[in-house]
């Protein structure tokens, strides 16, 4: 059995106000045309559909047209929902169209039903896990002890079947513990969204949606297939891909990489305005047609610098600059970047140590987890 997994397509998004829409028709009609190619017996769509939850027209649009496409290569289609979608637009329409082979999750309801698929005489068991939070888990669960995203992941997981069927397969969309961001996606502060890999021990592979850089957690077969696309400069030199999962007859199971191919390349040029725009510098490259970053290292800003370097750089999106001004101000964001690595309670007691000249007491900090805690709770 073969199945291609993708996930982040963020149907409608725009980047710098440069919409995405065409990057997206293009490279959706690669992902069909590997589909047709490998044969594919199922295509992975793991959340984040759309870029936001109420989507353009446009986008509803296109994702539509990939469906219908996608359905007329007899593979059968799994997608759920992401941090970014509607799970309640998502799932609009799913049991109507379970009958054409496309499965999609439905609106969280305290469980995760197998859909088992059997082709090429191999059964694979498939569990649609849309994107959940603590506060969803618990609505479901008010026994349960949920404090994190980790403990919200475990509880459903507990009351999850998958014992007895045939190679499971979940498809979810969260962030796993020391896995690769880029700027384009969501953080939360501290970490909190944190789940541990080894809670999917059960299962035999973890279609992950979330993250935008193909990766492995913990072990190969718990992978994020990444965006099939470029949303942000932090990847202009990541090579996207398809991730496809080969399931043999004997049991045996195979991760390869399908390449994609944008219509335009990302890239982030550094340099003074007058080594920039010397013919030396872009002559014979596509940097005329690529999205460009353009990093200014004049000391002096340049008059109407976007304008002019526009000329040379036609899909110019971004213009910073590097001196010492920039430098100054780069100090302060980057104690602000410290911080979203550190959690809540950790923040608050070197506010109130700086503020009051002592830390916490053992007492204070006590009540400021509760505090914390319940906040969370009603998140």
């Amino acid at each position: 059995m073969k199945i291609i997994h993708t996930s982040d397509l963020h149907l409608g998004k725009k980047v710098n106000a440069v919409s995405m829409l065409e990057e997206q028709r293009h490279i959706l009609q690669q992902i069909r045309e590997a589909v047709l190619r490998e044969q594919a017996d199922a295509v992975i769509l793991a959340g984040d559909i759309y870029d936001k939850p109420t989507p353009s027209a446009e986008a509803v649009q296109l994702f539509d047209d990939f469906l219908a496409a996608l359905a007329d290569t007899q593979a059968e289609i799994f997608c759920i929902s992401g941090n970014h979608d509607s799970a309640e637009r998502i799932a609009y329409g799913g049991r109507i169209m379970a009958r054409s082979g496309v499965h999609l999750s439905p609106v969280f309801d305290g469980k995760a039903t197998p859909i088992v698929l059997e082709r090429n005489g191999v059964s694979a068991s498939f569990f649609l896990l849309p994107f959940i939070k603590p506060s969803l888990v618990r609505h479901h669960f008010p026994e349960a002890e949920i404090d994190s995203y980790n403990d919200a992941m475990r509880t459903v997981l507990a009351h999850t079947e998958s014992g007895n069927c045939p190679n499971p397969i979940l498809v979810t969309h969260q962030f796993i513990t020391h896995a690769e961001r880029c700027e384009s996606e969501e953080v939360f502060v501290g970490g909190i969204d944190n789940i541990d890999a080894s809670l999917f021990d059960a299962f035999r592979y973890v279609a992950l949606g979330h993250l935008h850089r193909p990766q492995s957690c913990g072990r190969p077969e718990v992978r994020y297939a990444g965006s099939p696309l470029k949303y942000s400069f932090s990847e202009a030199k990541d090579k996207k891909s398809l991730s496809m999962v080969e399931i043999s007859a004997e049991g045996g199971i195979s991760l390869t990489e399908i390449p994609l191919h944008p219509l335009h390349e990302w890239q982030d040029l550094r340099g003074s305005y007058e080594e920039l725009t010397s013919r030396r510098f872009y002559e014979g490259t596509s940097y005329a047609e690529d999205y460009v970053r353009i990093t200014l290292t004049d000391e002096n800003d340049v008059p109407d610098a976007m304008r002019r370097l526009q000329t040379v750089y036609h899909q110019l999106m971004e213009l910073r600059y590097d001196n010492t001004r920039t430098r100054n101000s780069l100090r302060l964001f980057q104690q602000m970047q410290d911080m979203k690595e550190k959690s809540p309670e950790a923040l608050f007691a070197e506010w109130y140590e700086i503020q009051n000249g002592m830390p916490l007491s053992p007492e204070q900090s006590a009540y400021l987890k509760t505090k914390i805690q319940t906040i969370w709770k009603n998140e």
